[in-house]
């Protein structure tokens, strides 16, 4: 399927046997304010693929699971139950964790899209990749962490790296107030979490010109992931990320993402709301080229009555009525230099050592090294060390 862009872009180690060597200091954040410059060089990120996770989140090399925005005839009248199908909700299992592993089985199957010009099947070799000639793989959720994390005040991160044929391999770990924090969840808490899922099945069809099935159980271990190449200055990067859905307009197709958010009375509500929901929403589909946010609008009860677009480029411009807002550019201007820092700290050459960044808000960033035995080794054999069979093995699982 074809993807276009609007141009979004212009307006601007268990602890593993022992760690290798003790923390060390590292990156400053504060005063964020040192990141406010001119906005950096960010290329519009061109989708190179994607996958799809089927109803048992297995890897699928296809697009079978994108689904189509489909509206209501009144986006200022609807009446939506979140809280509807909660008892039948098939849910993916949160404990065990998908790492890279998607991302490498998807590079594996797509080696020619990592040729240079100039460079052919034989000198890259068959079997193994001597150089993605990229400088960063990872998620782009944890791209969107480290852009918002000048502004975090509540939820820190730990971010392991592996340097592997000179790429930075980048993957995000729960910190251990995380698991705390999700070990507290109650009842109520857990089935909220639903209702974000729920919301997408109001809108979504296989096709365009279907409309939504909302009988059915909601399954969030499937979903449908592109795959971007972008550039941050003087980092080449390749990350994927979860897409919601696509609407097709006179023979273009653009993603749509959809976000629920409790409706807002009150000016103090609305405040919090650009400032600490927009920026996340705003990072997120900035990233990876997204032109458009679909949010329902609920009450304490789960029914969403109305919805509202937001164009992703005009966020930024949306948010600026509140005091202290939030500035892009210091967002871009930090995650540029920390890329930088992981290029300068991250030395060995190696996929079974992982350096572990951390960082809590109010806090420098620091890190620690561990060795192949660290819970924090995520690259697998099979990728940087593949056998004949394994790519074989790999496409038969997307089937």
């Amino acid at each position: 399927m074809k993807r276009s862009f609007d141009n979004i872009y212009e307006p601007y180690i268990s602890q593993a046997k022992q760690p290798c060597r003790t923390e060390r200091r590292g990156f400053q954040i504060y005063p964020v304010n040192k990141f406010k410059s001119t906005f950096p060089y960010f290329r519009e990120p061109k989708e190179v693929g994607s996958f799809s996770h089927d109803y048992e989140r297995n890897f699928q090399h296809d697009r079978h699971q994108l689904m189509f925005y489909v509206p209501p005839e009144d986006i200022d009248d609807v009446s939506f139950d979140l809280r509807d199908g909660y008892e039948t909700f098939i849910k993916k299992d949160d404990s065990v964790k998908d790492k890279l592993d998607d991302m490498l089985k998807w590079i594996l199957l797509n080696k020619n899209t990592f040729l240079i010009q100039n460079q052919t099947k034989q000198q890259q070799g068959h079997d193994c990749l001597s150089s993605l000639n990229t400088d960063f793989v990872c998620w782009r959720g944890l791209l969107t962490k480290l852009l918002c994390t000048p502004y975090e005040s509540r939820d820190g991160w730990q971010i392991a790296v592996t340097r592997h044929n000179d790429t930075f391999y980048l993957c995000e770990f729960e910190t251990e107030e995380r698991v705390q924090q999700k070990q507290r969840e109650t009842a109520k808490q857990q089935e909220m979490s639903y209702w974000g899922f729920k919301f997408e099945q109001y809108l979504t069809a296989k096709k365009p010109e279907e409309l939504p099935s909302t009988d059915r159980p909601v399954n969030n271990k499937s979903a449908f992931c592109s795959v971007v190449r972008g550039r941050l200055h003087r980092h080449s990067l390749v990350f994927g990320g979860e897409v919601d859905c696509c609407q097709t307009c006179n023979g273009e197709t653009k993603y749509v993402e959809l976000k629920t958010s409790r409706d807002m009375y009150h000016v103090n509500q609305k405040r919090n709301f650009k400032r600490f929901k927009l920026i996340k929403w705003w990072a997120q589909s900035f990233l990876i080229g997204v032109p458009k946010i679909v949010c329902g609008f609920r009450d304490d009860d789960g029914i969403v009555h109305r919805l509202e677009e937001f164009k992703t480029q005009d966020i930024p411009r949306y948010c600026q009525d509140i005091d202290n807002c939030w500035n892009p550019s210091i967002c871009f201007n930090f995650c540029d230099q920390f890329l930088q820092h992981i290029k300068d700290t991250v030395t060995t050459n190696d996929p079974k050592v992982s350096y572990v960044f951390t960082w809590h808000p109010r806090h420098e960033i620091t890190y620690k090294i561990y060795g192949p035995d660290s819970e924090y080794a995520f690259l697998p054999a099979w990728y940087y060390n593949p056998q004949p069979a394994s790519t074989d093995t790999v496409t038969s699982s997307s089937a």
